[in-house]
C-alpha cells in the first residue's frame, strides 16, 4: 500500500514537470503576444459591430423615413400606415442585429435556428389569432370597408368604429360596441351599405281593389318627381347638379397657369405643372362623371303593380337617391304616401274575410 502511494506521488510530479516544460517552451513573450492579438481583433470587432449598428440605424431611419412620405404621399389608410411602418422598423432591426451578432464573432445560425423553431412552436398555439392577423392585413391591403362604413357581417350590423390589426369594431344602431374577429371578415360575406355612392329606394303600397291603378301611378310619379332627392333620369346628370350646387364648386376649379419669361428651366415647370393640372381635372371629371354607377343609366322612377295580394294590390315603387338621403327619403315619403294618397281619393284596406253562412237545412241532421 506504501509503495502504490510512493508510484502515484512519483507520476504526478513527473506530471508536473511536463506541463512546466511545455510552459517554459512557449515563452512569455509568445504568451503576451497571443493574448494581445486577441485583445487586438476582439476590440476590432467590437468597433466594427458599433459603426455597422449606428450606419444600420440610420439606413434604418433613412428606409423608415421613405415608406412614411410614400404612404402619406399616396394617402394610404393611417391604420395600414401604422402597421407597415410597425413591421418595416422590426425587420430591419432584426437584420441589424443578426450582422452584428456575426461580425463580434458569435455563431448565428444557431440563433437563427432558434428563432425558426419558436416561430413554429408559436404558430402552432396561435393558429386562431395568426389568421385573424393574415386577415386584419388583408383587410387593410384590399379595404372591403373603412372607418365610417355601414356594414353587415357575421350576423351584425352597424358602422366601423376602428379596424385593427388582430379584429373590428362596429357600433350598432343602439350604440353597442360589437367586436369581430377578422379573420372570418376577410373569408366571409360583407355587406357595405356605404360602399356605393347611390342607393335605390324601395316601398311597396297596398291600395283597396277597385282603384284606378293609372291615376294612383300618375299621382306616384308626381310625388317622387316633386322631390329633388329623388334622382330624375340619370346618375352623372344629379352628380353634375350636386357639385354645382355644393359651396367649394368655386375653390376645386381649376386655375390656368400664366406662363412666365424666362430661361428654359421656367418654362419646364410651368408646363409640367400645367400638364399635372390638366391630369387632375381630367380625373376630376371621370370621378365625378362615374360616381356610384356606369354613365348613362336609366335611373328614372319606377311604379309598377306588383302583386294582387289577398285584400289590396300592392303597388312597388323604385327610386334612386344618394346614399347619404336614403332613410330621410325612405320616411319622408312613407308619411306623403300616408298623408296625400288619401286626399287624392285612395284608400289603404284592412285584411277583410268573407264568410259565407248556408241555410240549407238538409245539412242538419
Amino acid at each position: 500500500m506504501i509503495q502504490t502511494e510512493e508510484l502515484q506521488s512519483a507520476a504526478d510530479v513527473s506530471n508536473g514537470k511536463d506541463i512546466l516544460e511545455v510552459v517554459k517552451s512557449l515563452g512569455l513573450e509568445d504568451a503576451l503576444s497571443g493574448i494581445a492579438s486577441g485583445i487586438v481583433q476582439f476590440t476590432f470587432r467590437m468597433l466594427l459591430a458599433i459603426l455597422v449598428f449606428y450606419i444600420g440605424k440610420f439606413i434604418i431611419k433613412k428606409i423608415y423615413g421613405l415608406v412614411y412620405s410614400i404612404m402619406v404621399n399616396r394617402k394610404v389608410d393611417a391604420s395600414l400606415t401604422t402597421f407597415v411602418l410597425s413591421l418595416v422598423r422590426i425587420v430591419l432591426y432584426f437584420i441589424l442585429i443578426i450582422t452584428i451578432v456575426g461580425i463580434i464573432g458569435i455563431e448565428t445560425s444557431s440563433f437563427l435556428a432558434l428563432f425558426a423553431s419558436a416561430g413554429v412552436a408559436i404558430g402552432m398555439a396561435l393558429s386562431g389569432t395568426l389568421q385573424n392577423f393574415a386577415g386584419g392585413v388583408l383587410i387593410l391591403l384590399l379595404k372591403p370597408y373603412k372607418v365610417g362604413d355601414f356594414i353587415e357581417a357575421q350576423g351584425f350590423s352597424g358602422t366601423v368604429k376602428e379596424i385593427q390589426i388582430f379584429h373590428t369594431v362596429i357600433n350598432t344602431g343602439d350604440n353597442k360596441a360589437i367586436i369581430i374577429p377578422n379573420g372570418g371578415l376577410s373569408t366571409g360575406s360583407i355587406n357595405n351599405y356605404s360602399l356605393e355612392q347611390y342607393r335605390r329606394v324601395d316601398w311597396v303600397i297596398g291600395l283597396s281593389y277597385g282603384t284606378d291603378y293609372a291615376a294612383a301611378r300618375k299621382v306616384i310619379l308626381s310625388m317622387l318627381d316633386s322631390d329633388e332627392r329623388v334622382v330624375k333620369k340619370y346618375i352623372d346628370d344629379d352628380v353634375k347638379q350636386r357639385l354645382s350646387d355644393s359651396p367649394d364648386a368655386n375653390v376645386a376649379d381649376v386655375q390656368p397657369v400664366e406662363e412666365k419669361k424666362g430661361g428654359w428651366w421656367s418654362r419646364f415647370r410651368s408646363n409640367r405643372k400645367r400638364r399635372h393640372q390638366l391630369i387632375e381635372e381630367k380625373l376630376r371629371e371621370q370621378i365625378s362623371m362615374n360616381e356610384g354607377l356606369p354613365v348613362k343609366k336609366d335611373c328614372t322612377p319606377f311604379v309598377g303593380l306588383s302583386e294582387l295580394a289577398a285584400s289590396s294590390i300592392n303597388i312597388v315603387v323604385r327610386a334612386w337617391t344618394h346614399s347619404s338621403n336614403y332613410w330621410g327619403l325612405y320616411f319622408e315619403m312613407n308619411e306623403r304616401f300616408y298623408k296625400e294618397l288619401p286626399e287624392r281619393g285612395f284608400s289603404f284596406p284592412f285584411p277583410q274575410m268573407d264568410v259565407h253562412i248556408s241555410d240549407d237545412s238538409s245539412a242538419i241532421k
